[in-house]
Parts: structure tokens; sequence; C-alpha cells
């Protein structure tokens, strides 16, 4: 059995969509803050026994992102767009049933536009401008498998992106829910189309409740609220009018080879779950809301403005925002947002509480700093109201902060790269090597890093950066490990690693020696010309020394973050979460195994035993 609690929700049924009455709008714009928040439904699935059990069933359903536009085709769990939110319990296993239930054509057009000097940026507007859309992705089948994101849980439930069901299918997967109170998301994860099928709408919201979180006494009931942010753009008419259809819009750019290669979508329009700029009607009291950046490749970057977009004094923004929570649970106390804003990249969550008593009778708005493009407005009412919560100074006593010396620990290093060779971003996991004569010369593969305090370089080779490359990464049931994220290229990059939560140690920044050449026959030389070494120590914000499971690395910085792997194993992945990078090559496969069996039989270029 499941409890099914329908917040406000507003639905067009398919017999109501017909093509004669989509009405398109004119002029390519639709009016900011117009149309009221939705609120998914909320799930809770009820215990049976030692395990609860749900079917979520995913259909093609359609649904009004915004007032002023005729209904869009979806994809979505349980027919919400975005799905229900799970509701569980620490410890409360739950077996979920994700049905394919879909039928019907792919609801998403895809195209690729080269910018011009009269269109200098084709994603920050609607429509194909005038290029045909991709066949391939209009026959694309219902091929789907769902990732519970930053769950623990054995690899045959993670979501694995190759063990996608057609459509009659289902995947049948069990989440212990053993770890702490957490803000957690599922969406889609199949194999070259995971960027695509989120954009159909295949995402949603899952929450686990501790024991330890119900003694703060939170925001409850209406006054905690999911606020799932993504962004989406739209076709046009040949006249410029929009319509209501789906459209992955992305630029296309000429590499050094000059082959064709396609930017990460970012669409014009921002929704806040499932609606365009909506606003939301708060009273003045405190609110807890679950932050979660669903978007593709789009950073947002949320500061709050009156109506008249002056920005919230930040004496003001001290006294009603707070961040309580990162992506995998509580912080030891609350902390302020930083001045620039609270910063969320692709899949990154923000567990937050607003006093808006502060604001009472005005109107405040969420807007993106990274481009002041609009979010989310905040109506308050203008009525005191009786609010029991005050803010605790403490949160989470479990709450332990990791040093590098916390726990006996392996080390994994990856480099991020740009090769103008393939214009397209790569991951290389790297392994090291005592070879010296590759110090100090660019070698192909070969990155040279000198640490802090460290009296020589270390060298590490490149031994793999497709995913079908043979695994590298076996890691011990239980074993901590640190990850050393390297990023030579220009984009910053958002890392997920499946299973595990982990902790940011450090992100400095670093001199960039990363040097592409070609050897006399042409063949291109891609690394270090000589050591990468440490330009400026990085001050981590308060809000980034919670437990992560997704970790932001910008060009020519090394992050390192330290997790320990338990709760499952298997064969699981780690990838970039801007989700077209993703699908182009930026995940990789690792393993998680007793340590029993490792010994038994080494593995991951470790000697066999003699």
């Amino acid at each position: 059995m499941t409890e099914l609690i329908d917040s406000t929700v507003s639905w067009v049924e398919p017999r109501h969509a017909v093509v004669g009455e989509a009405e398109a709008i004119l002029g390519g714009t639709l009016t900011p803050y117009l149309d009221p928040m939705r609120v998914p439904p909320l799930l809770r699935p009820r215990p049976q026994g030692d395990v609860s059990h749900v079917t979520v069933r995913m259909r093609a359903t359609w649904a009004r992102l915004h007032s002023e536009l005729p209904p869009s085709r979806v994809w979505a769990y349980d027919g919400h767009f975005p799905g229900p939110t799970i509701e569980v319990r620490r410890g409360q296993r739950l077996r979920v049933s994700w049905a394919n239930e879909i039928t019907g054509d792919y609801p998403l057009r895809h195209v690729a536009v080269a910018a011009s000097t009269s269109n200098p940026d084709p994603m920050g507007r609607a429509g194909r401008d005038g290029v045909e859309a991709d066949p391939k992705v209009a026959a694309l089948p219902p091929w789907t498998v769902v990732h519970l994101h930053g769950a623990r849980t054995n690899a045959g439930n993670d979501g694995w992106a190759f063990n996608a069901v057609p459509t009659g299918g289902a995947q049948l997967a069990e989440y212990p829910n053993d770890q702490p109170a957490a803000t957690m998301w599922y969406h889609d994860h199949a194999m070259g189309v995971t960027a695509l099928n989120v954009q159909t709408g295949l995402a949603g919201m899952y929450l686990i409740r501790d024991d330890e979180e119900d003694a703060l006494r939170l925001p409850s009931g209406p006054h905690e609220v999911p606020l799932i942010l993504s962004d989406r753009n739209l076709d046009t008419t040949p006249d410029g009018q929009l319509t209501g259809q789906l459209l992955h819009k992305v630029q296309r750019l000429t590499n050094a080879a000059g082959g064709e290669v396609d930017t990460n979508f970012r669409g014009p329009f921002t929704l806040v779950n499932g609606t365009i700029w909506p606003h939301f009607e708060v009273d003045a009291r405190w609110y807890r809301f679950r932050v979660l950046n669903a978007a593709n490749g789009r950073f947002y970057s949320l500061r709050l403005v009156y109506e008249d977009g002056s920005t919230v004094p930040q004496e003001l923004m001290r006294r009603a925002v707070w961040q309580i929570g990162t992506d995998s649970g509580l912080l030891p106390e609350p902390v302020s947002i930083p001045d620039g804003g609270l910063t969320l990249a692709p899949a990154e969550r923000a567990d937050l509480l607003v006093d808006f008593s502060v604001f009472r009778g005005r109107k405040v708005r969420f807007v993106n700093a990274l481009d002041d493009g609009a979010v989310l407005e905040f109506r308050v009412d203008d009525q005191q109201v009786g609010d029991p919560f005050a803010l605790p100074r403490k949160l989470s006593g479990s709450f332990v902060r990791l040093t590098h010396d916390s726990h006996p620990h392996e080390h994994r290093w990856l480099v991020l790269t740009l090769p103008a060779s393939s214009g397209m971003p790569e991951l290389w996991e790297m392994a090291m090597t005592d070879d010296r004569s590759l110090a100090g010369k660019a070698t192909d593969g070969v990155i040279e890093v000198l640490l802090p305090g460290a009296k020589e370089t270390t060298l590490l080779r490149r031994v793999a950066k497709m995913f079908e490359d043979t695994v590298n990464f076996f890691t011990d049931l239980g074993g901590w490990e640190q990850w050393n994220i390297l990023n030579l290229g220009p984009i910053t990059h958002p890392v997920h690693i499946h299973l595990t939560a982990f902790q940011l140690l450090s992100r400095d920044s670093y001199v960039n020696t990363f040097e592409q050449a070609t050897d006399p026959a042409g063949v291109p030389i891609e690394g270090t010309a000589g050591p990468v070494t440490r330009a400026a120590v990085e001050p981590l914000p308060d809000n980034e020394i919670g437990w992560k499971d997704v970790i932001r690395v910008a060009p020519n910085q090394l992050a390192t973050v330290f997790g320990r792997f338990d709760g499952g194993t298997g064969e699981f992945m780690y990838h970039c979460h801007i989700l077209e990078h993703e699908d182009e090559g930026m995940m990789r496969p690792f393993v998680v195994m007793p340590r029993e069996i490792l010994d038994y039989r080494p593995m991951g270029g470790k000697p066999m035993p003699m």
C-alpha cells in the first residue's frame, strides 16, 4: 500500500490536447510570474513487514508548462511532471517496480544550430532557426532505466546505464535507505540518451527522514516544499509563435580537425516544479525548501531580489535565508548563503530555511545571478502569523568533519580535459607511474603534478578515457578513498560518484601546463609540458563542508574529495553530470567488492597471486 498526497497539481488530459486546439503564442515570449507553482504529490510507501513495495509507472502525458502555452507532450513518472516526491524513513527497505508504459512518438525534437553574426546565441532563443529536426531523435524508442541519485544500494539496483528496458518491461530495484536523512532524486540514466530522456520529464525527488532530523522540528507539511529547477526550450511556428513542443536545441561548433561538435543544452525558459517562471504564495513565517538543480547543463546561482529588481540587502539575507543541508544530509550548523548567491551545478541539492516574516506583505524573487534570469517569485502575505519554529544553533550532532588523516585510504586520480583534436570534453582515468623519464616534457596522455610539500612531482599516465575501456578502479567494500580531480580544460564540470557520499577536503587553483601538439606524423600529443603547480589555496565556503555526492571542479582547479564506499557492491558509474557530456563519454565504471575477494583475486592492474 502507498499513501499518495496530492498537492497543487494541474494537468491537461491527452484527449483535450488535440492539434487544432493548440494555440501558439505570438511574439515568442511568456509572462514571468503569472502562474502558481505546482507542488508535486507526495508518495509515502507504507511499511509492509520488513519491506515496502510500490509500482511507479512511466507514461506519456500532457502538461501545461505555462498558461499562455498549449500543452506539451512529456514523459512522466506516474503521470506527474516532475514525478511524485517519494518519502521514506531511514532503514525502511523499499522495492520499486519502475514500469515502462510509455507509448507513442518521442516527445522531443532535437536540433543543432551554428552561431552567426545575426544569431550569436542560438540556445538563448526559442525555435529551430530554420534547421530541420534530427530524424534519428524522432525515431528513438522509450528505453529507460532509473537511477536513484544518492542511494547506497547494490549495483543491480543502481540504474546501470545499459540496463534500460523497453515499453512493456519493468526495472525492479530495492533501496535499503540505510543512510542519514537527505534530499535525493531519481531520474533516467539510459546509455547515450540520458540528456534527452531527462528533458522529456523523467525526474522526481526522493526524501529520507530520520530521528536526528525529526528532533529539529523543522517546518513541515505545507511549509516544506520541493523546488526542482530545470530549463527547457520550445519550438515555434515559421512566423515565430511559441508552441508547446519541447525542443532540445544545442549549438554546433567546429573543432580543430574541421569536424562538428555540439555543446550541452541550455534553454531560455527556467521551470520550477514543471512551471515556467511561477509564483508561490507564502505566509509570513519560516519555510523549508528542498532545492534541486535538475537541469541538463545550466548552473544556477540563486540570488534574492525585490519586485523592482533591487538586491535584498545582505543583512536581511543573513536574517532570512539559511542553508541547513547539502546533497547527502544535514550540515553541522546553519550557514548563510554566499554573498554572490547560492550556486548549484546540475544535480546538486541544497536544503534551505527562509523566514518570510522579514518580507511580510512584499514580493521577493529568486533570480539566477549568473544571467539575471527569472526563476521564482514569492508573494508574502501581509498577515502576521504565529510561528513556533526557531532556528536551531546546531543541526547534526552525528556530523564529523573529515581530514586526509581521518582513515587509511587509497588514492584515485582523474583529469578533465578539452582536447582540440576532438573539441569534446574528456574524462581521463589516471594511474601513477614511477617512470621519471616522462618528467618535464609533453608526452601524450601523461600529466605531471607538483603537490604542495612534495619533493618530486607526481607522474600520471592515462589508462582510460572511454566508458568501454577496461575497468581500472576496484574498491574495497567499506574502504575509504581520496579522489583527486584535476580540471585542465576551460569548462566547470560537476562530477558525481555513484554509491558514496564524500566530503570536499580542498579545491585549489593550479597553473595549467597542458599542451596540445602533434608529432612529425601528425598524431596529437596531449599532455603537460611541465609540472602543474598550485597557484593559490582557495578557502572552502561554509556551505560546502557537508556530505556531498556531486562536486564542482572549475577550470585550473584540483578538487580533493574523501569518502567511504559502503552500502552496496557491484559495478557502478561516475561521470560529469552535465548530461550531454555524460552521453558523449565523460563517464566511467568502477567496481566495489569485498576486500577478501580482492585479496584472493587481485584486479585492476594489481599483480595476480603466484
